[in-house]
């Protein structure tokens, strides 16, 4: 008799999992989209305030990475610039003073051409202060072309005083989202450099169960519908909660060793997306089913 009485609560248990697994149209695992940050500039990590499991806030500074050498560049870059201004005013100064000298030649030339109506003047010299006129207009074409070329070089410094400002800008490390820290790759005194991965992270508020459907079942389910999809809560409970058909594979592919289908046999499997909510009961790779 205690041989039949361990053997029922066995057949319950074989029983109600039997009966979870029937009303399971597909299985999977959760997982999130994962964002790797990458240092964009080089140099000595001074500060990194950062922790695996640590909830960050979009634009969290967390560290920041030496930026002696960039702000030198920009103090050298500041005086260079200085330097150039200096020159435009010098020559913004010498086309004041031949406009003016312009100015007089012109009053001049007017008075001769009132004399020369008159018979009081020569036509030489009208020819002479309209011959000054333009030795004038050249020199001041001349002055302006070079104004010109320290405009290019004080343009110049002004891209390059900005590449240096975004440069500084983008030494602070910052969370791209609201999310969870799942690795740290770096500590603080190590040196960065462009390209380096720093930390991974991932919003784990809203995350997909991956699961693989037969190609019986594909031609059924739809984008944005909404499903049932049922997880682990604990040993002796199965938590069931909302779903949307977030994406749906556009080919087929061989099943996953880790996946059983409903159908066994199927050796080509479609791969389908199931966007739920997570309380924070949900970790990423634990295996989930889908009822569609």
């Amino acid at each position: 008799m205690k041989t039949i009485y361990r053997i029922i609560p066995l057949i319950l248990i074989l029983t109600s999992c039997s009966e979870k697994n029937s009303k399971s149209d597909a299985f999977g695992n959760f997982e999130a989209t994962e964002i790797i940050v990458s240092s964009e500039v080089a140099g000595k990590i001074l500060s990194l305030t950062l922790n695996d499991g640590e909830e960050l806030k979009e634009n969290q500074i967390i560290g920041f990475i030496d930026t002696v050498q960039l702000s030198l560049r920009r103090e050298q870059l500041n005086a260079q610039k200085k330097s150039i201004s200096t020159k435009i005013s010098g020559i913004l100064a010498q086309i004041d003073v031949l406009n003016e000298q312009k100015k007089n030649v012109e009053i001049e030339k007017d008075r001769v051409e009132k004399l020369l109506k008159d018979g009081a003047a020569t036509q030489k010299q009208l020819d002479d202060i309209t011959g000054s006129i333009n030795v004038i207009n050249s020199q001041i074409n001349s002055i302006k072309t070079q104004n010109s070329t320290v405009l290019s070089e004080l343009e110049v410094m002004n891209v390059q005083i900005e590449q240096i400002n975004d440069q500084i800008k983008k030494s602070y490390i910052k969370s791209p989202i609201n999310g969870t820290v799942l690795e740290k790759y770096i500590e603080e005194s190590e040196v960065a450099v462009p390209g380096k991965n720093l930390f991974k992270i991932a919003d784990l508020s809203n995350v997909e169960l991956k699961a693989y459907v037969s190609g019986d079942q594909i031609g059924n389910i739809k984008l944005g519908q909404k499903t049932k999809v049922l997880f682990d809560k604990n040993n002796n409970e199965v938590a069931e909660i909302e779903g949307i058909v977030s994406w749906l594979a556009s080919q087929s592919e061989f099943t996953p060793k880790i996946i059983q289908t409903k159908e066994e046999r199927v050796n080509l499997v479609y791969a389908v997306k199931i966007k739920v909510k997570n309380d924070g009961s949900i970790k990423i790779g634990m295996p989930g089913e889908v009822v569609f």
